[in-house]
């Protein structure tokens, strides 16, 4: 039998909820999922699998997504989630540490069970022109396929395509697309080996 979307849609709330009761035994757990709700309700989904520890800020003028399952870890330094005119979308099971900081023109979706290190940038536009600085900078959107690893200060810029199972090393300012399993590093990044 083929399911409907709706039935979909109401399945995975049943399961998130089912998930939220049985963490409800922890008060650290309590506190954490009361702390995603606050923190991410200008998101337009956020499931009650979310856990945020410490401060995440929210900027949302398009549209945030938050898969179930998704941990942000922003004791240290807050972590910045911003849409402009572009959707962001994280997948389930991603984790974001401390001092991230995504932002949203054209789009950036990031895909299922992810690791963001610290300080990790990914913007979608420059924010300016290389000649005019006084105009704005054209946008292209960033995707992030599943099970990426993202080292700390990292940077992904615009238009850049990560595919499944990649890994980005600490500091590297990736330009351009990076092959599925491989390991990128360096300024810009350029193919380390295959996974």
């Amino acid at each position: 039998m083929i399911e409907s979307a709706s039935d979909e849609t109401a399945r995975v709330r049943r399961r998130d909820a089912v998930r939220a009761l049985r963490a409800l035994r922890s008060p650290s757990t309590v506190s954490s999922v009361l702390r995603a709700r606050l923190a991410l309700r200008r998101c337009a989904r956020v499931p009650w699998s979310v856990r945020v520890l410490g401060r995440v800020s929210v900027t949302n003028h398009h549209r945030i997504d938050i898969g179930a399952r998704v941990r942000f870890d922003g004791r240290t330094v807050p972590i910045e989630l911003v849409s402009w005119s572009g959707p962001l979308t994280i997948g389930e099971g991603t984790y974001i540490n401390y001092g991230c900081s995504i932002s949203a023109h054209a789009g950036v979706s990031i895909g299922r069970n992810c690791l963001l290190g610290t300080y990790v940038l990914i913007m979608d536009n420059d924010y300016h022109d290389t000649r005019d600085h006084t105009k704005a900078g054209v946008s292209n959107p960033i995707v992030i396929d599943d099970e990426v690893w993202i080292g700390a200060r990292a940077i992904v810029l615009k238009g850049v395509h990560v595919g499944r199972g990649a890994v980005i090393g600490a500091g590297a300012v990736v330009v351009k697309d990076v092959a599925p399993r491989t390991v990128v590093g360096g300024v810009p990044a350029a193919f380390i080996r295959k996974l």
